[in-house]
């Protein structure tokens, strides 16, 4: 159902605190006064704060009641995951139209494969124009990316710690053969650590990533073994890991609308169970196990919930699909009323040769029936035209090398 490609030239845009910027961007006038967004798994935690919010004292991870002693004037903000999910992937999306290989990381954090890119755009200079003229342009459609860091190396790892560095709006350019030289001055905390691993090598007393990297590796590997060599490589630019982009496949989706909200969870497990037996029995689900699910609530008076899951084995079985969404249903329930559940399936493992065969039975019924449903529209349509000819057209690839729009495809007339 997907396929993958891989760039070893990247580009990293990063938007700090991006659910927070989606809020400021949809409350108009929050940048001006210290704010919070709330934990979205738990109210009485803060998740993200404004910058006048931490120069009042007030940290991520504080409960409200310490917030609110050390700023009274603070503003909290109900968190809205959906909204920050939704507004993630049409960046994704527009970050599209410059490569088509992207990988997504933590909300805000995206890598843009630049493989190729300059035979259309340039020198790395350039790339990084077109992507921040990009941004630029995508900023003034949705106004949620006031202030974008870029960075550009090769592999992820130069790329992120690149634009870590960078100012707002602003690029870093690391050339390919001096990631080393760059990497040595960076510090120790670029690095993926947990505080544990942090605090150990601190105590070690090494600050940055060049005296990480003048240690012999084999002595950092004996001290924190597989990590230490991973992150020894890291430190030392032997490791350029590429950008993995991923053409996902449509998702199957399954929806329920509640006349009245619910909030018993009870309710919410069964309903959940009616969602996934519906997407199962999707006719593009056929053959095909499931890797990926999300589930979706909007909430009585606005708000969301969001719970995202990544199945280790994929499989077709409702109990094994349900168990993970049933867990966080228990664990950190929605803070609200539930309006509408929503379920998608979002990534697929081929299944066994014999479910195989049966999918490519169902795929080529559903062919035959949207064969059948264009039929009829194109039908309906030359009937309501004036004359009996309807302008339908057929988009094919004529030249996907050109740098000209109008080159790269033609149309023909359609006939379904």
């Amino acid at each position: 159902m997907s396929r993958s490609s891989t760039s070893s030239l990247a580009a990293c845009v990063w938007i700090p605190l991006f659910p927070l910027r989606c809020e400021e961007a949809r409350q108009g006038g929050l940048a001006n006064y210290p704010t919070a967004l709330l934990a979205p798994d738990t109210t009485r935690k803060l998740w993200q704060v404004s910058s006048l919010a931490r120069h009042a004292g007030v940290k991520p991870g504080m409960t409200v009641s310490q917030a609110i002693g050390l700023c009274s004037t603070l503003h909290l903000i109900e968190p809205d995951p959906v909204h920050y999910d939704d507004c993630f992937s049409r960046l994704l999306a527009a970050l599209n139209e410059i490569s088509p290989v992207i990988e997504s990381g933590e909300l805000g954090l995206a890598y843009v494969g630049c493989d190729g890119l300059e035979g259309i755009f340039g020198s790395p200079g350039k790339i990084v124009d077109a992507i921040r003229g990009m941004m630029e342009r995508w900023n003034v459609h949705h106004s949620i990316i006031p202030s974008f860091r870029l960075g550009f190396g090769l592999g992820k790892f130069t790329a992120w710690v690149a634009a870590s560095r960078a100012k707002p709006s602003e690029a870093v350019i690391v050339p390919v053969g001096a990631e080393k030289n760059f990497l040595a001055s960076q510090p120790i905390s670029v690095l993926p650590l947990d505080s544990d691993t942090h605090r150990r090598l601190r105590l070690l007393g090494l600050r940055t990533l060049g005296a990480l990297a003048a240690l012999p590796e084999a002595a950092v590997t004996a001290q924190f073994g597989a990590l230490g060599k991973r992150l020894w490589r890291l430190a030392a630019g032997r490791i350029a890991e590429p950008v993995e982009g991923r053409i996902a496949p449509e998702p199957i989706v399954a929806a329920l609308t509640f006349f009245t909200p619910i909030g018993e969870r009870e309710l919410l497990v069964h309903s959940l169970d009616q969602l996934i037996a519906r997407a199962l029995k999707h006719p593009r689900r056929i053959g095909w196990r499931v890797q990926a699910v999300r589930l979706r609530a909007g909430l009585e008076g606005g708000g969301s919930w969001l719970a995202t899951h990544l199945l280790k084995d994929p499989t077709a079985d409702a109990g094994r699909i349900g168990a993970p969404l049933q867990t966080r249903l228990e664990q950190s329930p929605p803070t609200g009323a539930v309006e509408r559940l929503i379920l998608e399936f979002t990534a697929f493992a081929p299944g066994t040769t014999e479910l195989q065969l049966f999918a490519r039975d169902a795929q080529a019924a559903a062919r035959a029936g949207q064969q059948r449903a264009l039929q009829s529209a194109a039908r309906e349509i030359r009937m309501r035209v004036q004359g009996g000819r309807a302008n339908l057209y057929h988009v094919i690839e004529v030249q996907p090398w050109s740098r000209l729009p109008e080159r790269r495809y033609a149309l023909i007339d359609y006939e379904p």
